[in-house]
């Protein structure tokens, strides 16, 4: 039976959460399951004001000029979103992983886009630093935690231009001064809920300026003007956040959070750096908190290491293909019992070996 869920997405979520969320499945509303009531209800209506508020209000936004939206399709629509929605002339962005990548792709649809800086050539093992973000841009793009590679931005610049954020894999982990950015999104499903629903912040002041007709689902404005509730809207995942932010903000918010993240990540890059079996992945000033990545210096244990992990019930714990090795995801619900456990068996095969 699996005990220990490291996976990268999707992410592991609280015991009550799921239990909450699998009951109202049962029944929500006098014996109608929560994916059977109408998405017009006062009910569910309710539940999508809730999660904004909570996202809003966890993230320290609330009352200045910020929207939150529960939309489909994924951080991958918000490449094509941000560019359609905020490009004008020419846009900047970092290249430091593969989402990244993605992100300026879908944005060179509509113009030539500025690569301030990348650490491609390293197989992003890193995040580019001391770059300039050019003032007469429409805005500058970043990714701040990099899951495949465990990377992730530990400051961010004081933009000239409008900052936009994929925060898809630490969001709601770690304090910052979330008011440095215009547009912050996320997909919910490595950190905050199942996946099915994507979070976007967005400041109202940006919207509004780019000359091109805008498709209605394509438009930030359009769903801000209906509250999200623009076409019907994916009921469990948008729930099952708000669960998730409501479990958050009970712990005491980001804050107690952060500091549970940062003794986990503390545990286990002591264990990879002490640990002659094993070398991490990613450059030490940029490592994640979130995605531990990490290689044995001898493949002839990788045998032995996984079915010692496999049999004390840790699940998720291979690497991507694009850096081979581990990978043990360390989102908010996963708990430090589960990180001890794996560290244990890193010194138990140390032992061994």
């Amino acid at each position: 039976m699996y005990k220990h869920n490291f996976s990268a997405g999707p992410c592991v979520l609280p015991k009550e959460v799921l239990q909450k969320a699998s009951q109202a499945v049962l029944d929500y509303d006098n014996g109608l399951s929560l994916i059977e009531i109408s998405h017009r209800s006062k009910a569910f209506v309710d539940i999508m004001d809730q999660a904004r508020s909570l996202a809003l209000e966890l993230l320290g936004l609330e009352g200045k000029g910020y929207k939150a939206l529960f939309l489909q399709g994924g951080a991958s629509t918000q490449f094509l979103m941000v560019a359609q929605n905020l490009l004008e002339k020419k846009a900047a962005y970092l290249n430091s992983g593969t989402w990244a990548d993605k992100s300026i792709k879908e944005a060179k649809i509509f113009d030539d886009i500025l690569e301030v800086a990348s650490s491609k050539d390293a197989n992003y093992n890193y995040i580019p630093k001391g770059y300039e973000i050019p003032s007469d841009h429409d805005y500058f793009h970043c990714t701040s935690n990099n899951t495949i590679f465990g990377t992730q931005m530990k400051q961010f610049p004081n933009s000239p231009i409008p900052m936009v954020c994929d925060m898809s894999s630490d969001i709601f982990s770690r304090t910052l001064d979330f008011s440095k950015f215009d547009l912050i999104y996320a997909g919910a499903q490595k950190n905050m809920g199942p996946a099915g629903t994507t979070l976007v912040v967005v400041k109202e002041d940006v919207l509004g300026k780019v000359s091109r007709k805008i498709p209605s689902m394509l438009d930030y404005k359009v769903h801000i003007d209906k509250s999200s509730m623009f076409n019907t809207p994916p009921v469990f995942a948008v729930y099952t956040s708000m669960l998730t932010l409501q479990w958050l903000k009970d712990l005491g918010g980001i804050k107690a959070i952060e500091e549970e993240n940062e003794k986990k990540a503390r545990l286990i890059y002591s264990e990879i750096d002490l640990n002659p079996l094993f070398k991490g992945f990613a450059a030490k000033e940029d490592r994640s908190i979130m995605n531990a990545t990490f290689t044995l210096e001898n493949e002839d244990l990788k045998e032995t290491f996984d079915t010692m992990w496999k049999e004390a019930g840790i699940r998720g714990l291979n690497g991507h293909r694009s850096v081979g090795g581990y990978r043990a995801s360390m989102y908010n619900a996963l708990s430090l019992d589960s990180v001890k456990e794996l560290v244990e068996i890193m010194s138990e095969l140390e032992s061994k070996a």
